[in-house]
């Protein structure tokens, strides 16, 4: 018998994880509380960009994949991998309700010897100073009794290289048992997975790569305003730029990083250098460049039309980035917010989306007297707005 993984979370994270485990021969039990998703699922209909309707159909008809709204107490799973969303909370700071709840509902009444995997991000040393004692209460088992270990998601939707069979998968266990299995477990179906010496380690990991990635998409967009000043195209400084083999990697101008990943990691990292008492003046720094950017395209906006006060303005993308539907920490948001503020009268239109905030995508059209390009999908028919004058987020202003 094949052993049996229950996947918490069916999301961009999940979803995928729990079909390349069905697919490698474990038989998975995918679990999302969200009613809508889940239909969305059984009905073959994946609302993620990149996962195959028929590979959905395959797997749920051949039973090696039920989607569940909860675990059923027939089920008692040899691995448990929870996926589910650790965002920021109104102050800005880690909320791990998610994660706190998911445990409880799904590691109550674990036999010994069962594997729980955290997916989601945390700070550095909650695997081992929350995750472990929350599982230990409700299970009822010891420490020595289950295994705990920590694998950082590494999931970039619709990127066309990189995908969750070829990106190296970090793993690291409470025991070295923990670490062997939960090795071998993504190495049915990850090319290459390492070990890390402790769950800090890779806890640390996940939040310095995601650290390191809003520190430079924030030092671009402030190069990209400077070049604005001096009427410079910050793209082909880029391309120039790349042209050096070693010591440049390309980052790229945009309204702002979004999604849920690259501006919450690194609060999460803040938060527990504030708690030993390190400063953390680049992330600070590149947290406000990034919340700012938004503003600075208002204003943008605001100098190209003279005054926004009734003007129609079309915000293409809302998105957090082209060609998926996810809206998590997206700038457009602060973005919209802002032009109303000014008096403006604010559309977006983005057929991924379609629907968000209780409102819906209109139509392209020469019907404006602005169009902010924020996230243009590759679907897209830019020619529709006609002389409709742009503002370009992502490259020239």
């Amino acid at each position: 018998m094949s052993m049996r993984v229950a996947v918490i979370g069916q999301g961009y994270v999940g979803l995928p994880l729990a079909l390349e485990a069905a697919k490698a021969g474990f038989q998975v039990t995918g679990i999302e509380t969200d009613q809508s998703r889940l239909d969305s699922i059984k009905n073959f209909r994946p609302t993620i960009e990149n996962i195959a309707s028929e590979d959905v159909k395959t797997l749920i008809s051949s039973q090696m994949y039920k989607p569940l709204n909860e675990l059923p107490q027939s089920f008692q799973p040899d691995i448990i991998c929870v996926c589910v969303p650790t965002p920021l909370n109104e102050f800005r700071k880690p909320d791990l309700s998610y994660l706190r709840e998911a445990i409880i509902q799904n590691c109550t009444g674990i036999k010994p010897g069962t594997l729980i995997i955290i997916e989601s991000t945390i700070q550095p040393g909650a695997t081992r100073e929350v995750v472990l004692p929350l599982i230990e209460r409700v299970s009822g088992l010891v420490q020595n009794e289950f295994l705990l270990a920590f694998s950082p998601e590494r999931v970039d939707p619709m990127n066309r290289h990189w995908n969750l069979n070829n990106t190296p998968k970090l793993v690291a266990g409470i025991s070295p048992k923990a670490s062997e299995l939960a090795k071998f477990f993504y190495s049915k179906f990850i090319d290459e997975v390492f070990i890390c010496s402790s769950v800090e380690i890779a806890e640390f990991s996940k939040l310095l790569e995601n650290s390191f990635r809003l520190i430079n998409i924030s030092f671009i967009n402030e190069m990209a305003i400077l070049c604005n000043q001096l009427d410079i195209d910050i793209s082909e400084v880029i391309q120039a730029a790349s042209s050096k083999p070693y010591g440049f990697m390309p980052f790229y101008p945009s309204l702002g990083a979004g999604g849920h990943c690259i501006p919450v990691d690194p609060l999460y990292l803040k938060d527990r250098a504030q708690r030993v008492g390190v400063p953390t003046a680049m992330i600070d720094l590149a947290d406000q460049i990034n919340r700012d950017m938004p503003k600075y395209y208002v204003n943008q906006a605001e100098i190209k039309l003279n005054g926004l006060n009734e003007k129609r303005i079309l915000v293409i993308g809302v998105a957090y980035k082209p060609n998926v539907s996810d809206t998590r920490e997206t700038s457009a948001s602060y973005l919209i917010q802002g032009l109303r503020d000014k008096g403006a009268q604010v559309f977006w239109h983005d057929e991924l989306v379609m629907e968000w905030n209780g409102e819906k995508s209109v139509d392209l059209s020469n019907n404006y007297d602005l169009a902010i390009l924020t996230s243009v999908h590759d679907s897209i028919d830019l020619k529709k707005l006609s002389a409709v004058p742009i503002l370009n987020t992502r490259n020239k202003i």
